[in-house]
């Protein structure tokens, strides 16, 4: 796992510009650093060592040096591309995965990247011709961001990186925070800096002659097969899985395991064949799983090392953690992914994790809905739509007034992931000169129409994972993992795991009593029935509790009333958000979250 970042052009003080860069990413790769500078390109690079610890140092070369590459992440099946591409005739000159790269490129052009099988960015720059080819792996486990300035390209693993490029000139994205308080993450292409990009999972980029050009090779579809027996399905998925975690073990130092009281984690972690597991809790009773992942650890023989969390340690590494996130997140789970990195950095330097398995095994409680709205949609929907409209113009809450207003609409309208935060008409309330840029329906819209044959849970997994999953789920494990100089691999998000996940048919992921339904059956052949029967949880933060507390509201009071806040919001409407949360009038909890981790992210990057 590194970092990269780099930029064309012909600009001044190149090389001081590119040790800038590297050095606002060395938490990246804290082992070595490497630099390529010739005519038109400044490519970086920060290693932390994984594999082939002697002799994997970027930028590496071909042997003609007419090709140079930086690599941030890991190709699990670069032995077999290796054996194909030496029975080519390729000279390989180490063991370390990079070079397949390389000799892939010359081989294959572009189409490398369908070969591979990992988690990668990369960029290879071809001094002959001047082009530079880049792309991002199949699901977006790898952050990968560029910024077209003029005719020349800056680009970096994080965005702290480009900000360094005295070319850039820093400025908030007004319709990505507009965007961001619906979704709780930055959904939009263009990141919270104005001018700065993300490119998106599964394509890559030619970049010659000042002309940016940008290809999809990877469309994480799914297509069930309702032909599938259970069993064999069952054995497939355990086989597959085992045989993933197998491939990401692939190391030349110790992997440790992220262990959470979850099926997802529990299961990788039962088949890692390792010694050590990670955990962390708060220290609150209902939100302390660390009795659970010792107890679990001690029956499959592992060591577990664990880490509570004071709620004072959580408030005060926030603004840590909106600087290494680089774009605001107000998932508040991001917390714990970082001391559980923090704890697992000390022990070893790489460590499974279960991300993935609920967008592909169909796991979030929320997949229950349309068997749940099923009977009350076979209503006329005129008349849902009248019900709906009475149960939003009650003052107050009541049992079954979301069910109302969610019944009414399709799945194509209520649905944009696991959070939903502000309607269109609430963060046009809150902001100070909204834009009106975009509705949530247009931006999933694209996505829908992909999957427009399927049915209602399909269709959700194909836009968790196309959004929740590359927005929120993957960039935290990144940038928490990243912050301590941890790799985290995902065995769930994998090729061979996808290939037959996204066959399944939707009885084997979601039923109205179940969700990941033949996942757990093959779990059940390495945990305990409570673990693999386990109802999804997610990791649990008292934000709910703490804002109702005398020091933590007057905190957010202070940030909601600062002249950052009157800078962006109406300030009295989420003040308001907040006293009505103290007084129990509603839960804003969520809400106000969202807010202040901007403001938050906003100090961190424009006012210090």
């Amino acid at each position: 796992m590194c970092g990269i970042c780099g930029f064309t052009g012909k600009i001044e003080d190149r090389e001081e510009i590119l040790e800038k860069m590297m050095n606002r990413i060395i938490h990246r790769g804290p082992d070595s650093a490497g630099k390529h500078i010739s005519e038109g390109i400044a490519m970086g690079f920060r290693r932390l060592a994984i594999i082939d610890l002697n002799n994997g140092d970027q930028p590496m070369y071909n042997e003609g040096k007419t090709l140079v590459v930086t690599f941030n992440g890991e190709i699990y099946n670069y032995k077999e591309l290796r054996c194909d591409l030496e029975a080519k005739g390729h000279i390989f000159s180490n063991n370390a995965d990079t070079e397949v790269l390389l000799h892939g490129y010359e081989e294959y052009g572009t189409s490398l990247v369908t070969m591979l099988r990992g988690m990668f960015t990369f960029v290879l720059w071809d001094l002959k011709s001047k082009t530079l080819f880049g792309a991002r792996d199949h699901f977006g486990i790898k952050p990968f961001y560029y910024t077209l300035l003029g005719s020349d390209l800056a680009y970096g693993s994080e965005i702290k990186s480009i900000l360094e490029h005295p070319a850039y000139k820093k400025e908030v994205n007004p319709e990505a925070l507009e965007n961001y308080l619906t979704f709780q993450y930055s959904v939009l292409p263009e990141t919270f800096f104005k001018g700065i990009y993300k490119l998106n999972a599964g394509h890559y980029f030619v970049f010659k002659d000042g002309e940016m050009q940008i290809t999809r090779y990877f469309d994480p579809t799914f297509a069930p097969n309702e032909t599938l027996d259970h069993e064999k399905t069952v054995d497939k998925i355990d086989e597959t899985l085992q045989e993933s975690v197998k491939a990401h073990m692939i190391a030349d130092v110790e992997v440790g395991s992220f262990l959470s009281s979850g099926v997802d984690s529990s299961y990788v972690a039962a088949s890692f064949h390792g010694d050590k597991t990670f955990t962390v809790g708060f220290d609150y009773e209902k939100y302390n799983e660390i009795d659970y992942a010792k107890s679990l650890s001690s029956k499959v023989g592992i060591d577990n090392y664990s880490r509570l969390i004071t709620t004072d340690e959580y408030w005060d590494v926030l603004p840590k953690i909106q600087y290494h996130m680089d774009e605001p997140l107000a998932d508040p789970s991001a917390v714990a992914l970082y001391f559980v990195s923090e704890t697992a950095a000390k022990h070893v330097k790489v460590a499974l994790s279960g991300e993935g398995a609920d967008e592909f095994f169909g796991g979030y409680n929320i997949y229950h809905e349309p068997f749940s709205l099923s009977g009350y949609q076979k209503l006329p929907l005129g008349l849902r739509r009248g019900l709906a409209k009475i149960a939003k113009a009650m003052p107050v809450n009541f049992k079954g007034k979301n069910f109302l207003i969610r019944g009414s609409k399709s799945v194509e309208e209520r649905f944009i992931g696991n959070a939903f935060i502000f309607t269109e008409e609430e963060r046009a309330k809150i902001l100070k000169a909204p834009t009106g840029k975009y509705d949530h329906k247009d931006l999933t819209a694209p996505f829908y129409k992909k999957q427009e044959n399927s049915d209602d849970v399909t269709k959700m997994q194909y836009i968790d994972t196309n959004f929740w999953l590359i927005g929120d789920i993957l960039l935290k494990a990144d940038k928490m993992s990243m912050a301590n100089s941890l790799e985290v691999r995902v065995p769930f998000l994998d090729r061979k795991v996808f290939e037959l996940a996204r066959t399944l048919p939707t009885r084997f992921k979601v039923n109205d009593r179940n969700t990941k339904v033949a996942m757990r059956a093959a779990a059940h052949r390495h945990l305990p029935d409570v673990v693999a029967e386990k109802k999804k949880l997610g990791f649990p933060v008292p934000i709910r509790i703490w804002l109702k507390e005398d020091k933590y509201y007057g905190i957010i009071k202070a940030a909601f009333t600062s002249k950052a806040a009157e800078k962006f919001f109406n300030t009295s409407e989420i003040v308001r958000l907040l006293d009505d949360h103290r007084s129990s009038k509603a839960d804003n909890s969520r809400k106000v979250w969202t807010v202040y981790m901007f403001l938050v992210w906003y100090a961190k990057f424009f006012q210090t």
